[in-house]
């Protein structure tokens, strides 16, 4: 892990937003500091490389902003988000569906941002969520508007992660305990409602849109 933490000791400084960097990816950190680091009104405080480190890291350098990578080793930045209530979460994600964007609100994170975003966008995402506003990447909310909300039940999610896992109807059946013409009828209703030919269609694309 690369942690360039400060003391929580250290002077404040009033007219400069304070950034906690989470990502697993030293080259991609190092390269959002040094982003960051080029704006007169921001200062990195500190750095991370796992999920489970971020609320601890918060309490010590008390960021105004979070920004966090969504896939981390020891806790996704969507679980880090629901554990930190003393500053703004920004969640920055290769992970287009809008079924994740959707999590990452719902855990309380206040912006979720692509990393294919321009360093302008990402700047003034992180202004956004710490003057109390929240930031969405356009993409992902244009991309939520033509999808709506997930169609699928609970049931039919489960059955689709078991797919993905490449279990077969019968061991579906067996672990779900229910019977294989129940487990058909579930992929059946889930192929129709995401217009998919096969179950692993269905699988892929209730995925790709983050809703498994």
């Amino acid at each position: 892990m690369t942690d360039t933490s400060t003391s929580a000791d250290a002077v404040v400084d009033p007219d400069r937003l304070r950034i906690l960097i989470a990502e697993d990816v030293d080259l991609v950190a190092e390269a959002f500091e040094a982003l960051l680091g080029t704006e007169p009104s921001f200062e990195v405080v500190g750095r991370v490389s796992r999920g489970d480190e971020v609320a601890a890291a918060v309490q010590r350098l008390r960021p105004d902003v979070a920004v966090l990578d969504v896939d981390m080793p020891g806790a996704t930045g969507i679980e880090a988000a629901a554990q930190v209530t003393d500053c703004k979460v920004l969640l920055l994600t290769a992970l287009e569906g809008p079924g994740h964007m959707h999590k990452a609100l719902a855990a309380g994170a206040n912006g979720y941002i692509l990393k294919s975003t321009t360093g302008s966008r990402l700047v003034e995402a992180i202004r956004t969520v710490a003057a109390g506003g929240t930031a969405i990447d356009p993409e992902l909310a244009a991309e939520a508007l033509r999808s709506g909300p997930c169609p699928l039940t609970d049931r039919e999610i489960d059955i689709l992660r078991l797919v993905g896992q490449g279990r077969s109807t019968e061991d579906i059946a067996g672990g779900l305990f229910l019977s294989r013409g129940t487990v058909r009828n579930y992929l059946s209703n889930a192929m129709v409602k995401l217009d998919a030919q096969s179950r692993a269609e269905a699988f892929a694309k209730a995925e790709r849109r983050g809703w498994l």
